[in-house]
Protein backbone atom coordinates (compact mmCIF):
# COMPACT_ATOMS: atom_id res chain seq x y z
CA UNK A 1 0.00 0.00 0.00
CA UNK A 2 0.95 3.44 -0.65
CA UNK A 3 1.38 6.39 2.19
CA UNK A 4 -1.23 9.35 0.36
CA UNK A 5 -2.25 10.22 3.78
CA UNK A 6 -0.57 13.69 3.13
CA UNK A 7 -2.39 14.73 0.33
CA UNK A 8 -5.04 17.35 0.85
CA UNK A 9 -5.03 18.94 -2.86
CA UNK A 10 -5.73 17.15 -5.61
CA UNK A 11 -5.31 18.01 -9.45
CA UNK A 12 -7.26 15.89 -11.55
CA UNK A 13 -6.52 16.02 -14.85
CA UNK A 14 -9.20 13.95 -17.46
CA UNK A 15 -8.58 13.71 -21.14
CA UNK A 16 -11.04 13.75 -24.31
CA UNK A 17 -10.39 10.11 -24.97
CA UNK A 18 -11.46 9.54 -21.26
CA UNK A 19 -14.72 11.66 -21.53
CA UNK A 20 -16.24 10.50 -25.28
CA UNK A 21 -17.90 7.63 -27.05
CA UNK A 22 -16.78 5.83 -30.23
CA UNK A 23 -18.41 8.71 -32.38
CA UNK A 24 -15.90 11.34 -30.66
CA UNK A 25 -19.23 12.88 -28.47
CA UNK A 26 -19.26 13.37 -25.09
CA UNK A 27 -20.28 10.45 -23.18
CA UNK A 28 -22.62 11.40 -19.89
CA UNK A 29 -22.00 7.34 -19.02
CA UNK A 30 -17.72 7.52 -19.02
CA UNK A 31 -18.40 11.05 -17.33
CA UNK A 32 -20.79 10.05 -14.58
CA UNK A 33 -18.15 7.34 -13.59
CA UNK A 34 -15.07 9.85 -13.00
CA UNK A 35 -17.39 12.39 -11.41
CA UNK A 36 -18.57 9.79 -8.58
CA UNK A 37 -14.83 8.97 -8.05
CA UNK A 38 -14.10 12.77 -7.48
CA UNK A 39 -16.81 12.87 -5.22
CA UNK A 40 -15.58 10.19 -3.47
CA UNK A 41 -12.37 11.67 -3.23
CA UNK A 42 -13.72 14.93 -1.94
CA UNK A 43 -15.79 13.29 0.76
CA UNK A 44 -12.61 12.01 2.00
CA UNK A 45 -11.96 15.58 2.71
CA UNK A 46 -9.57 16.65 0.18
CA UNK A 47 -9.55 19.65 -2.03
CA UNK A 48 -10.40 18.81 -5.98
CA UNK A 49 -9.50 20.63 -8.73
CA UNK A 50 -10.63 19.00 -12.31
CA UNK A 51 -8.83 19.57 -15.61
CA UNK A 52 -10.94 18.93 -18.25
CA UNK A 53 -11.02 18.51 -22.15
CA UNK A 54 -13.82 17.74 -23.98
CA UNK A 55 -15.41 21.16 -25.53
CA UNK A 56 -14.62 20.36 -28.89
CA UNK A 57 -16.10 16.32 -28.06
CA UNK A 58 -19.20 18.58 -27.10
CA UNK A 59 -19.15 21.31 -29.81
CA UNK A 60 -19.46 17.96 -32.28
CA UNK A 61 -22.56 16.44 -30.36
CA UNK A 62 -24.33 19.52 -30.56
CA UNK A 63 -23.64 19.84 -34.60
CA UNK A 64 -23.72 16.10 -35.44
CA UNK A 65 -20.46 15.79 -36.73
CA UNK A 66 -18.97 12.49 -36.67
CA UNK A 67 -15.27 14.35 -37.53
CA UNK A 68 -13.46 17.26 -36.25
CA UNK A 69 -13.15 19.89 -38.70
CA UNK A 70 -9.36 20.46 -39.68
CA UNK A 71 -9.36 24.50 -39.73
CA UNK A 72 -8.65 26.43 -36.51
CA UNK A 73 -11.15 28.61 -36.62
CA UNK A 74 -13.87 25.85 -36.75
CA UNK A 75 -12.28 24.50 -33.98
CA UNK A 76 -12.34 27.47 -31.92
CA UNK A 77 -15.76 27.52 -32.75
CA UNK A 78 -16.75 24.41 -31.78
CA UNK A 79 -15.12 24.99 -28.52
CA UNK A 80 -17.23 27.56 -27.92
CA UNK A 81 -20.16 25.85 -28.57
CA UNK A 82 -19.29 22.74 -26.93
CA UNK A 83 -18.08 24.12 -23.64
CA UNK A 84 -21.18 25.46 -22.29
CA UNK A 85 -22.34 22.06 -23.33
CA UNK A 86 -19.33 20.28 -21.46
CA UNK A 87 -20.25 22.87 -18.36
CA UNK A 88 -23.72 21.86 -18.47
CA UNK A 89 -22.80 18.14 -18.43
CA UNK A 90 -20.85 18.45 -15.79
CA UNK A 91 -23.14 20.86 -13.98
CA UNK A 92 -26.19 18.07 -14.22
CA UNK A 93 -23.66 14.81 -13.70
CA UNK A 94 -22.36 16.67 -10.03
CA UNK A 95 -25.99 17.70 -8.80
CA UNK A 96 -26.97 14.45 -8.41
CA UNK A 97 -24.38 14.19 -5.75
CA UNK A 98 -25.23 17.38 -4.15
CA UNK A 99 -22.29 18.98 -5.42
CA UNK A 100 -21.22 22.47 -7.15
CA UNK A 101 -19.01 23.25 -9.85
CA UNK A 102 -17.63 26.17 -11.66
CA UNK A 103 -15.95 26.85 -14.87
CA UNK A 104 -12.44 28.42 -15.09
CA UNK A 105 -10.75 29.21 -18.69
CA UNK A 106 -7.31 30.39 -18.89
CA UNK A 107 -4.02 30.79 -21.27
CA UNK A 108 -0.71 30.30 -20.70
CA UNK A 109 -1.10 34.38 -20.04
CA UNK A 110 -2.64 33.94 -17.26
CA UNK A 111 0.46 32.00 -15.44
CA UNK A 112 2.89 34.05 -17.18
CA UNK A 113 1.19 37.60 -16.10
CA UNK A 114 2.05 37.92 -12.16
CA UNK A 115 -1.00 39.99 -11.73
CA UNK A 116 -2.99 37.56 -13.25
CA UNK A 117 -1.81 34.64 -12.17
CA UNK A 118 -2.13 35.87 -8.57
CA UNK A 119 -5.84 36.45 -9.21
CA UNK A 120 -6.52 32.64 -10.41
CA UNK A 121 -5.01 32.19 -7.53
CA UNK A 122 -7.19 33.81 -5.15
CA UNK A 123 -10.26 33.01 -7.08
CA UNK A 124 -9.37 29.20 -7.04
CA UNK A 125 -8.64 29.34 -3.03
CA UNK A 126 -12.34 31.18 -2.52
CA UNK A 127 -13.96 28.56 -4.74
CA UNK A 128 -12.60 25.26 -2.54
CA UNK A 129 -12.90 27.63 0.11
CA UNK A 130 -17.04 27.25 -1.12
CA UNK A 131 -16.50 23.67 -1.00
CA UNK A 132 -17.01 24.22 -5.24
CA UNK A 133 -14.92 21.82 -7.56
CA UNK A 134 -13.40 24.62 -10.12
CA UNK A 135 -13.32 22.83 -13.78
CA UNK A 136 -10.49 24.58 -15.68
CA UNK A 137 -9.77 24.09 -19.49
CA UNK A 138 -7.68 26.04 -21.96
CA UNK A 139 -9.68 29.22 -23.66
CA UNK A 140 -9.45 27.06 -27.02
CA UNK A 141 -12.33 29.63 -28.62
CA UNK A 142 -9.20 32.75 -28.40
CA UNK A 143 -6.38 30.62 -28.38
CA UNK A 144 -3.50 31.24 -30.84
CA UNK A 145 -0.07 29.53 -30.85
CA UNK A 146 1.71 32.55 -29.42
CA UNK A 147 -0.77 32.27 -25.83
CA UNK A 148 -1.69 28.64 -25.82
CA UNK A 149 -0.57 26.31 -23.28
CA UNK A 150 -1.51 23.17 -25.09
CA UNK A 151 -1.31 19.75 -24.00
CA UNK A 152 -3.73 19.68 -20.80
CA UNK A 153 -0.99 17.57 -19.32
CA UNK A 154 0.95 21.02 -19.22
CA UNK A 155 -1.81 22.62 -17.84
CA UNK A 156 -2.72 20.61 -15.27
CA UNK A 157 0.55 20.66 -14.29
CA UNK A 158 0.80 24.65 -14.26
CA UNK A 159 -2.60 24.26 -11.76
CA UNK A 160 -0.14 22.49 -9.05
CA UNK A 161 1.43 25.62 -8.07
CA UNK A 162 -1.79 27.87 -7.87
CA UNK A 163 -3.60 25.53 -5.48
CA UNK A 164 -0.92 24.33 -3.84
CA UNK A 165 -1.08 20.99 -5.10
CA UNK A 166 0.13 18.21 -3.21
CA UNK A 167 -0.88 15.51 -6.30
CA UNK A 168 -1.29 15.49 -9.91
CA UNK A 169 -3.26 12.59 -11.53
CA UNK A 170 -3.37 12.19 -15.45
CA UNK A 171 -5.98 10.19 -16.07
CA UNK A 172 -5.99 9.10 -19.44
CA UNK A 173 -6.58 5.45 -21.81
CA UNK A 174 -2.92 4.51 -20.76
CA UNK A 175 -2.27 2.29 -17.87
CA UNK A 176 0.88 4.37 -16.67
CA UNK A 177 4.65 4.15 -17.63
CA UNK A 178 6.67 1.05 -18.95
CA UNK A 179 10.27 0.30 -19.73
CA UNK A 180 9.17 -0.41 -23.19
CA UNK A 181 5.96 -0.58 -25.77
CA UNK A 182 3.50 -3.04 -24.74
CA UNK A 183 2.17 -3.38 -28.33
CA UNK A 184 5.72 -4.41 -29.55
CA UNK A 185 7.05 -6.01 -26.54
CA UNK A 186 5.29 -8.53 -24.26
CA UNK A 187 7.68 -8.54 -21.98
CA UNK A 188 6.96 -5.13 -21.63
CA UNK A 189 6.79 -3.84 -17.52
CA UNK A 190 4.67 -1.30 -16.08
CA UNK A 191 6.68 1.16 -13.41
CA UNK A 192 4.67 1.66 -10.43
CA UNK A 193 6.95 4.06 -8.94
CA UNK A 194 9.06 6.35 -10.07
CA UNK A 195 12.03 8.17 -7.65
CA UNK A 196 13.85 10.28 -9.80
CA UNK A 197 12.07 11.72 -12.96
CA UNK A 198 15.48 11.34 -14.95
CA UNK A 199 16.07 7.62 -14.28
CA UNK A 200 13.28 7.26 -16.68
CA UNK A 201 13.49 9.61 -19.12
CA UNK A 202 14.53 6.65 -22.19
CA UNK A 203 11.33 5.40 -21.92
CA UNK A 204 9.18 8.09 -23.33
CA UNK A 205 10.79 8.14 -26.99
CA UNK A 206 7.56 8.09 -29.28
CA UNK A 207 4.63 10.00 -28.71
CA UNK A 208 2.81 8.32 -31.64
CA UNK A 209 1.76 5.50 -29.60
CA UNK A 210 -1.60 6.00 -27.75
CA UNK A 211 -0.36 2.82 -25.37
CA UNK A 212 3.19 2.58 -23.10
CA UNK A 213 5.73 4.95 -24.11
CA UNK A 214 2.98 6.93 -26.47
CA UNK A 215 1.97 9.79 -25.43
CA UNK A 216 4.49 10.17 -22.16
CA UNK A 217 6.72 13.00 -23.37
CA UNK A 218 4.10 15.83 -22.51
CA UNK A 219 3.51 13.24 -19.10
CA UNK A 220 7.04 13.32 -18.20
CA UNK A 221 7.18 16.80 -18.96
CA UNK A 222 4.59 17.46 -16.39
CA UNK A 223 5.88 14.71 -14.07
CA UNK A 224 9.16 17.20 -13.57
CA UNK A 225 7.10 20.53 -13.44
CA UNK A 226 5.31 19.15 -10.54
CA UNK A 227 7.72 17.26 -8.82
CA UNK A 228 9.86 20.11 -9.05
CA UNK A 229 7.11 21.78 -7.23
CA UNK A 230 7.34 19.18 -4.88
CA UNK A 231 3.99 17.51 -5.45
CA UNK A 232 3.43 14.09 -6.31
CA UNK A 233 2.24 12.44 -9.85
CA UNK A 234 0.62 9.68 -10.69
CA UNK A 235 -0.48 8.22 -14.31
CA UNK A 236 -3.38 6.01 -14.74
CA UNK A 237 -6.04 4.62 -16.93
CA UNK A 238 -9.66 6.30 -16.90
CA UNK A 239 -11.20 2.79 -17.73
CA UNK A 240 -9.80 1.07 -15.27
CA UNK A 241 -13.12 0.03 -12.86
CA UNK A 242 -12.64 2.75 -9.82
CA UNK A 243 -9.07 3.64 -10.72
CA UNK A 244 -8.68 6.99 -9.13
CA UNK A 245 -10.61 5.86 -5.58
CA UNK A 246 -8.26 2.66 -5.67
CA UNK A 247 -5.28 5.38 -5.94
CA UNK A 248 -6.57 7.50 -3.50
CA UNK A 249 -7.33 4.91 -0.90
CA UNK A 250 -3.43 3.86 -1.26
CA UNK A 251 -3.36 0.70 -3.93
CA UNK A 252 -0.68 0.50 -6.41
CA UNK A 253 -2.15 1.33 -9.41
CA UNK A 254 -0.71 3.19 -12.58
CA UNK A 255 2.57 5.24 -11.91
CA UNK A 256 3.38 7.25 -9.24
CA UNK A 257 6.49 9.60 -9.54
CA UNK A 258 7.55 11.00 -6.18
CA UNK A 259 7.74 14.60 -5.51
CA UNK A 260 9.81 14.40 -2.00
CA UNK A 261 7.74 17.58 -0.81
CA UNK A 262 10.45 18.29 1.67
CA UNK A 263 12.78 19.17 -1.61
CA UNK A 264 10.50 21.23 -3.05
CA UNK A 265 11.11 24.40 -5.29
CA UNK A 266 10.04 28.08 -4.06
CA UNK A 267 7.20 29.25 -5.86
CA UNK A 268 9.22 32.49 -7.39
CA UNK A 269 11.64 30.16 -8.68
CA UNK A 270 8.95 27.62 -10.16
CA UNK A 271 7.00 30.41 -12.04
CA UNK A 272 10.48 31.37 -13.41
CA UNK A 273 11.31 28.35 -14.51
CA UNK A 274 8.08 26.95 -15.80
CA UNK A 275 5.19 29.18 -15.79
CA UNK A 276 6.83 32.26 -17.56
CA UNK A 277 7.51 32.89 -21.27
CA UNK A 278 11.04 33.92 -22.57
CA UNK A 279 11.01 37.71 -23.68
CA UNK A 280 14.21 37.52 -24.41
CA UNK A 281 18.46 36.69 -24.01
CA UNK A 282 21.34 38.05 -22.28
CA UNK A 283 24.33 36.78 -23.61
CA UNK A 284 27.53 36.41 -20.99
CA UNK A 285 31.08 36.09 -21.83
CA UNK A 286 32.51 32.51 -20.17
CA UNK A 287 33.31 34.01 -16.54
CA UNK A 288 29.53 34.90 -15.74
CA UNK A 289 28.55 31.84 -17.23
CA UNK A 290 30.76 29.78 -14.88
CA UNK A 291 30.05 31.08 -12.00
CA UNK A 292 26.28 31.41 -12.73
CA UNK A 293 26.67 27.41 -13.57
CA UNK A 294 28.75 26.55 -10.76
CA UNK A 295 28.11 28.94 -8.08
CA UNK A 296 24.32 30.53 -8.83
CA UNK A 297 25.94 34.20 -8.39
CA UNK A 298 23.94 37.26 -9.45
CA UNK A 299 24.38 38.77 -12.86
CA UNK A 300 26.23 41.98 -12.91
CA UNK A 301 26.41 44.34 -16.19
CA UNK A 302 30.27 43.48 -16.20
CA UNK A 303 29.76 39.70 -17.31
CA UNK A 304 27.36 40.37 -20.27
CA UNK A 305 28.15 40.86 -23.63
CA UNK A 306 24.84 41.21 -25.48
CA UNK A 307 21.39 41.65 -25.33
CA UNK A 308 18.77 39.56 -27.42
CA UNK A 309 15.03 40.80 -28.11
CA UNK A 310 13.16 44.06 -26.70
CA UNK A 311 11.87 43.39 -23.00
CA UNK A 312 10.88 45.67 -20.28
CA UNK A 313 11.92 45.58 -16.26
CA UNK A 314 10.91 42.12 -14.56
CA UNK A 315 10.76 40.45 -17.63
CA UNK A 316 12.16 36.76 -17.74
CA UNK A 317 15.05 36.02 -20.05
CA UNK A 318 17.25 33.11 -20.68
CA UNK A 319 21.24 33.35 -20.18
CA UNK A 320 23.11 31.96 -22.47
CA UNK A 321 27.03 31.90 -24.11
CA UNK A 322 28.10 33.62 -27.19
CA UNK A 323 27.81 29.81 -28.39
CA UNK A 324 23.91 29.91 -27.44
CA UNK A 325 24.28 27.45 -24.77
CA UNK A 326 22.00 28.35 -21.78
CA UNK A 327 23.18 28.38 -17.72
CA UNK A 328 19.97 30.24 -16.56
CA UNK A 329 16.69 31.79 -16.82
CA UNK A 330 15.95 34.71 -14.54
CA UNK A 331 14.05 37.81 -14.13
CA UNK A 332 15.88 41.16 -14.78
CA UNK A 333 16.20 44.30 -12.81
CA UNK A 334 16.54 46.40 -16.14
CA UNK A 335 15.26 46.68 -19.15
CA UNK A 336 16.86 45.23 -22.85
CA UNK A 337 18.08 49.03 -24.20
CA UNK A 338 19.27 50.16 -20.27
CA UNK A 339 21.21 46.78 -20.35
CA UNK A 340 22.81 47.49 -23.81
CA UNK A 341 23.64 50.98 -22.17
CA UNK A 342 25.56 49.22 -19.31
CA UNK A 343 26.66 45.94 -20.72
CA UNK A 344 30.65 45.30 -19.69
CA UNK A 345 30.58 48.29 -17.55
CA UNK A 346 31.33 48.12 -13.55
CA UNK A 347 28.37 48.80 -11.30
CA UNK A 348 29.86 51.64 -10.34
CA UNK A 349 29.16 53.21 -13.55
CA UNK A 350 25.35 52.17 -14.24
CA UNK A 351 24.11 55.97 -11.93
CA UNK A 352 26.24 57.50 -14.48
CA UNK A 353 25.12 56.12 -17.74
CA UNK A 354 21.57 55.73 -16.75
CA UNK A 355 21.17 58.77 -14.33
CA UNK A 356 19.49 56.31 -12.00
CA UNK A 357 20.78 52.80 -10.13
CA UNK A 358 18.27 50.82 -8.27
CA UNK A 359 20.29 47.24 -8.13
CA UNK A 360 23.52 46.62 -8.89
CA UNK A 361 22.85 43.31 -10.17
CA UNK A 362 20.73 43.05 -13.97
CA UNK A 363 19.70 39.72 -12.82
CA UNK A 364 19.58 38.90 -8.85
CA UNK A 365 20.72 35.28 -7.71
CA UNK A 366 17.01 35.19 -5.60
CA UNK A 367 15.46 35.95 -8.79
CA UNK A 368 17.89 32.80 -11.19
CA UNK A 369 17.42 29.53 -11.89
CA UNK A 370 20.17 27.88 -13.03
CA UNK A 371 20.22 25.48 -16.13
CA UNK A 372 21.65 22.49 -16.57
CA UNK A 373 21.76 21.29 -20.62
Amino acid sequence: MRDLTHIKNVIVKVGSSSLTDGNGHVSDEKMLKIVEQLVYIKRKGMNVILVSSGAQAAGMGVLGLNKKPREIVKKQALAAIGQAKLMEHYENLFSIFDVKCAQILVNHGDFDDRKRLMNLENVMGTLLKMDVIPIVNENDTLAVEEIKVGENDTLAALIVPAVDGDLLVLMSDIDGLYDDNPNENKNAKLIDYVDDIEDVREFAKDSSSKVGTGGMITKLKAAKMVNAYGCDMAIINASAKDGLKKLLDGEEIGTLFDGHKEKDMSAKKHWILYRSSVKGKVVVDDGAFKAISEKHTSLLPKGIVDVKGDFMISSVVDIVNTDGLVCGKGMVNYSSDEIKLIKGLPTGRIKEVLHYKDYDEVIHADNLVVIKE
